[in-house]
């Protein structure tokens, strides 16, 4: 028995496997019904490609039990994806710190790690020091190795989400062009001798800017993340979806010249990451005596209350704002969100006082200057999140549900 030609899916007009699970998994048609009446495709059809993800585990019925039809007659059987039945690894690495968690599909932390792992040290040392974690924080959630479908990795440099590669990163020495995929995934199998999953690398801002998004402002369609700690990135999600430039390089705010004589990592003069950043803002505490050496630690001083620091961070956070009235002139969001080490309100104010007087008040209208609802956990919570996207979109369910069998 054929169907008729349905109204989403692939060449030949058909929906396919992928296409059902994802109008589950949004909520847009949770019951056969439903699912028909999207897709135009016949009962039998429909039942055949239910069938399927059944079998694979990622489909469940509904624990609220049947649900009326609007048409009347028999109730329905709800639907639902079943999040049990895999869990995702992530790590955030900052530029000395790391932290590493396993996740599950719906973005819960399951188990977390941080502690002290510095990039300077190279790839090499840290992806291998990152696959010991994971397999430490796997034993501790409870789950086998063989449960995890992927992992997500934050890193604070420009990527090319092609190839996962960081592109000629300031604050990443020895990275550069780096098979950071390669590396992980070998990394995770010789710790626990699971068969190799998807690594999906990205930026920092645009994971932390993903998961903030997704998980405090899912009806925001132009949203801007800002992270000012050790350097200063930002991250940009339109439409639901990470805008990441030709080749990973856009949020690369750091870098544009501000005027100043300050040396910036990248080589160049005048980056506004050299006056601006929470390393910046470290440099002048050290000057004047006071021990800061990161971002980190200029965080510690302003949760202390030390007035030279929140001194020097509103100055910042003006230096900023001024470069942010461009960006929010230029991209008119709903949202911008500062998150990092400088995100207190010595520094929320000081991009506040500048970027109210330099942008057009229609361009400031409707927006909401906001402070980090995930914190130190918005990396992870994004890469865990893009892992799930990347291997549940329906043009990739096909190819995996092949390679298990089904």
């Amino acid at each position: 028995m054929t169907g008729r030609p349905g109204r989403t899916g692939r060449a030949g007009g058909q929906a396919g496997a992928g296409e059902l699970l994802e109008l589950v998994r949004s909520g847009r048609a949770t019951t056969r019904g439903a699912l028909q009446q999207a897709t135009g495709l016949s009962r039998a059809t429909v039942g055949q490609r239910l069938d399927r993800l059944f079998r694979a585990g990622w489909l469940r019925e509904g624990a609220g039990g049947p649900v009326g039809s609007p048409q009347g007659g028999r109730p329905s059987i709800t639907l639902e994806f079943d999040d049990d039945h895999a869990v995702v690894l992530a790590a955030d690495l900052d530029t000395r710190h790391a932290r590493a968690a396993v996740l599950s599909l719906t973005g819960e932390i399951l188990a977390e790690h941080s502690g002290a792992l510095a990039v300077e040290d190279g790839p090499d040392l840290v992806l291998g020091e990152l696959g010991g974690w994971f397999a430490e924080l796997l034993e501790k959630a409870g789950h086998r190795s063989q449960e995890v479908c992927g992992m997500g990795l934050a890193v604070p440099g420009p990527v090319d989400s092609d190839t996962g590669r960081v592109m000629q990163p300031p604050m990443m020495p020895g990275w550069d062009g780096y098979d950071i995929r390669g590396r992980l995934a070998r990394s995770f199998t010789e710790r626990t001798g699971a068969p190799a999953v998807p690594v999906l690398v990205d930026n920092d801002a645009n994971l932390m800017a993903y998961g903030e998004q997704r998980t405090g402002h899912p009806d925001c369609s132009a949203f801007v993340l800002v992270k000012v700690s050790t350097g200063i990135g930002a991250g940009v999600v339109v439409n639901g979806s990470v805008f990441r430039g030709i080749d990973g390089g856009a949020g690369d705010i750091g870098h544009i010249r501000v005027g100043a004589e300050a040396l910036c990592r990248c080589g160049s003069y005048g980056c506004l990451a050299a006056v601006a950043s929470g390393g910046a803002v470290a440099r002048r505490l050290a000057e004047t005596g006071v021990p800061a050496a990161s971002g980190s630690d200029v965080r510690d001083l302003l949760a202390a209350g030390h007035p030279g620091a929140a001194a020097l961070a509103r100055e910042a956070g003006r230096q900023v704002g001024d470069v942010l009235a461009t960006v929010v002139t230029l991209l008119n969001p709903g949202v911008l969100m500062i998150a990092g080490d400088l995100a207190g309100t010595p520094f929320l104010t000081g991009v506040r006082e500048l970027l109210y007087q330099r942008a057009l008040p229609r361009s400031t209208a409707r927006l909401d200057v906001v402070t980090s609802r995930l914190g130190e956990r918005a990396g992870l919570v994004g890469a865990g999140a893009l892992v799930v996207e990347h291997l549940y979109a329906p043009e990739r369910v096909e190819e995996r549900l092949l390679a298990l069998g089904v």
